[in-house]
């Protein structure tokens, strides 16, 4: 029978607690909150303080920071990163790769491509053509 958390320690000597969500068996952080509809993939993280709503689906080496607030019906594509404090609004998805910069906001029905990097801070809108940064 195998255990059902992973102790990862830093070099600092700090021990974080992950416990493997049980709709995918990814890894969620002591005091992070994640809903028991969502899918979390192997080998994705979601840090303390985190928040993932019902229905999101967070992607194979996906990583969520510390205060980041993923909302209901997302989809996470493989290896994206969303910033410590963003914010991804209902229905949107994140494409393969991408990252979301520190208090970023994504409205929600935003479709960001692959490959695409969000400046810290930064406004996602949806538009008819997938998406822009508002100033």
């Amino acid at each position: 029978m195998s255990k059902n958390y992973v102790d990862i320690e830093f070099d600092d000597g700090t021990v974080l607690r992950y416990r493997k969500h049980a709709n995918g068996r990814g890894l969620v952080a002591h005091g992070a909150k994640v809903h028991a509809d969502a899918f979390v993939a192997p080998n994705a993280y979601i840090e303390p303080g985190a928040q993932v709503g019902a229905g999101a689906c967070v992607g194979t080496g996906a990583w969520i920071e510390s205060g980041a607030i993923v909302a209901t019906g997302v989809h996470i594509e493989p290896g994206a990163h969303i910033g410590r404090n963003a914010h991804v609004g209902e229905d949107v998805r994140v494409g393969v790769r991408v990252h979301l910069g520190t208090a970023a906001i994504v409205l929600p029905g935003t479709q960001l491509p692959a490959d695409v990097t969000i400046a810290p801070g930064s406004k996602v809108v949806p538009t008819e053509r997938g998406y822009a940064v508002a100033a």
